[in-house]
């Protein structure tokens, strides 16, 4: 893993065409994603949601929509000049914020759910961020991680893998004029563990009722857990 100014710098040189690279790369999937991480959620009308490397703030202004109250966090401030244009008149309280979501700027106890996308891979430590993320939700409250991951199987996989390693860099590459974070993404991705182990992290890390879900073959996967104190399992 880069240090994270190398991470910081690499998100802020691509900010400009991130978005547009997401909806490219994923042939607009990715929005698909987004909302099936919200649904894992449940009910979020009036609750108070964390969007830890919130990035540029799809999934944040997906919350709130929703009608969330939204705190947004990434340590990339270029990422985040393009976050707050999204929010529309009507959506719900949203706010985003300059920090690291290995010390996130809420206090502990005080969200109904945390959520992270695309972004537990770029953290320094992720086992300190999945207790972060413990600290800041509420007894009985929410996690919701989405990843992406590495799908199964000889045929699928090995296509999968092809496109990943070779098509991606270049596209990416091509249209952000950048060629180190499209050669990071994919690497690592490979590194990312099975979401059978992560999900054992997560138990570990004091989320219970963990669970997860491949999505669109096992190409992300969606994570969830809750805070101890609580009951139920996945909405």
């Amino acid at each position: 893993m880069p240090e994270p100014a190398q991470v910081r710098s690499m998100f802020a040189r691509i900010a400009g065409r991130y978005d547009l690279l997401n909806r490219l790369l994923s042939a607009g999937i990715d929005r698909r994603w987004r909302r099936a991480a919200l649904d894992c959620v449940g009910a979020v009308d009036d609750g108070f949601v964390v969007d830890a490397c919130c990035g540029t703030g799809d999934l944040a202004v997906e919350f709130a929509r929703g009608g969330a109250r939204v705190v947004g966090v990434d340590f990339t401030p270029q990422m985040l000049a393009r976050a707050g244009p999204k929010l529309k008149e009507g959506d719900g309280a949203c706010a985003f914020v300059h920090g690291d979501a290995l010390h996130l700027p809420v206090a502990s106890g005080a969200a109904d759910a945390c959520c992270v996308a695309f972004g537990l891979r770029n953290v320094a430590d992720r086992h300190a961020a999945m207790e972060e993320m413990a600290r800041v939700v509420r007894p009985g409250g929410r996690l919701v991680v989405l990843e992406f991951s590495t799908p199964p199987g000889r045929w699928f996989g090995g296509l999968y893998r092809f496109y990943f390693t070779r098509l991606l860099p270049l596209v990416g590459r091509v249209v952000s004029r950048h060629d180190d974070a499209y050669r990071y993404l994919p690497r690592t991705v490979l590194e990312w563990p099975r979401p059978a182990l992560l999900e054992e992290e997560l138990a570990e890390r004091g989320w219970e009722e963990c669970g997860h879900r491949l999505l669109t073959g096992g190409i992300a996967c969606l994570h969830w857990g809750r805070a101890a104190g609580g009951g139920g399992g996945e909405p």
